[in-house]
């Protein structure tokens, strides 16, 4: 136990060097998966499995001994059992098991002046239903739903919670580092309010709404964002969507502007940010730099030569190395590709070590491949 409080101890550090702007003794490790990946992984029906809330602690151990990961990768991105009380049609269950997002329009154009006005009763009263098929009923009903639905919530996320205490200290990881998640204010009115091709269209139609809109949802993105245990190192992740989407002057006028406000805001109340720089944002690279020093970004797509130049002196880099390349390549090509990025992201410090996805499904990389890139990184990014 001692060796593992030793190794739990160090790994923290490393994390909390980066954190504070200082070289760490080497490069840490931070893999990324899906618990369907680890359940496919551990050999259990996907579908059963999800269902089976007391056999997550069962998959945790297995994230947290198998990998080679210095934080535990298991991730819980969608909690089915919730969706499943709620009736949701914008989380739904592939006859696969794999939990897809299909195109939903929650709000008609026609509806914005009543979101701006209140956002909130808007979300209660019109978009909550329309997503969620359990809602669509009697007040004393959907409160019923709701009630059940965190109940549900709060209870799985509590028992995760232990079981990733107890496996870090089992297995001498690095505790967890998000503490809760928000959205960019556009990103939410794209996802969950007018849809992807809704707000593409809005923005020539109704420009002046879709601005408004924004601003009346980064409240509610600000409060989302912070928690009690909210820090440094506990950070506020942030999945970003739209932006590679969208013409530069697009997105410096819609999508920017909430955005900054949102993560400096959390920054102003001692909330870290880890943002999921989703598909390539080369265009607006000068952009997030202008973020609050130590912002967190994980890249999907781009050259780490100019990401390390343009952002790698400020903020903390992770992300670039190819899932694809996991699934498909040999071991050593695997290998080859983690030196590459890491010759030239390390240096100077403010580099994690990550893939560029999230591994949701058994086929998007080959278990072998991951722990021996993480045994190698581990080996060789020694500073």
């Amino acid at each position: 136990m001692k060796d593992m409080l030793a190794q739990a101890k160090e790994r923290n550090q490393l994390f909390q060097d980066i954190d504070e702007g200082k070289i760490p003794k080497r490069v840490p490790v931070y893999t990324w998966m899906d618990i369907t990946y680890i359940m496919q992984y551990a050999g259990v029906d996907l579908k059963k499995a999800q269902w089976d809330v007391g056999g997550f602690k069962d998959m945790i151990e297995v994230g947290a001994k198998s990998f080679a990961s210095d934080i535990n990768p298991a991730t819980f991105t969608r909690l089915y059992p919730v969706y499943n009380i709620l009736g949701a049609k914008n989380f739904i269950m592939s006859s696969s098991g794999q939990i897809q997002h299909p195109e939903i329009t929650g709000m008609d154009p026609e509806e914005y002046d009543e979101m701006i006005k209140d956002p909130y009763k808007f979300m209660h009263d019109k978009i909550f239903p329309r997503l969620y098929a359990n809602l669509d009923t009697t007040p004393a009903k959907r409160s019923m739903v709701f009630a059940k639905a965190q109940k549900a919530f709060f209870d799985i996320m509590g028992q995760i919670a232990a079981a990733d205490a107890e496996m870090n200290a089992k297995y001498g990881l690095a505790d967890g580092r998000i503490a809760c998640q928000s959205i960019a204010p556009f990103d939410q009115v794209a996802d969950q309010f007018r849809s992807f091709s809704g707000i593409s269209a809005d923005i020539r139609r109704y420009p002046e709404k879709v601005l408004a809109a924004c601003e009346a949802v980064l409240p509610m993105m600000l409060k989302a964002g912070v928690k009690p245990h909210s820090s440094v190192s506990k950070k506020t992740f942030i999945p970003l969507h739209m932006a590679p989407y969208m013409r530069e002057k697009d997105f410096e006028k819609f999508y920017w502007p909430t955005f900054k406000k949102l993560v400096e805001g959390l920054w102003a109340a001692g909330a870290g940010v880890l943002l999921f720089v989703e598909h390539d944002w080369t265009r607006f690279l000068d952009y997030l730099n202008e973020l609050p020093k130590g912002t967190h970004m994980m890249f999907e797509y781009g050259d780490p030569k100019t990401i390390k130049e343009k952002v790698g002196k400020k903020h903390i880099i992770s992300g670039l190395y190819p899932l694809t390349l996991l699934a498909q390549g040999t071991k050593q090509e695997c290998i080859d590709k983690a030196k590459e990025l890491i010759d030239i992201l390390a240096p100077g410090g403010n580099y994690v070590f990550s893939f560029d996805k999230v591994a949701l499904n058994i086929r998007d990389a080959k278990p072998e491949n991951i722990i021996a890139v993480n045994e190698f990184v581990r080996e060789y990014a020694v500073y």
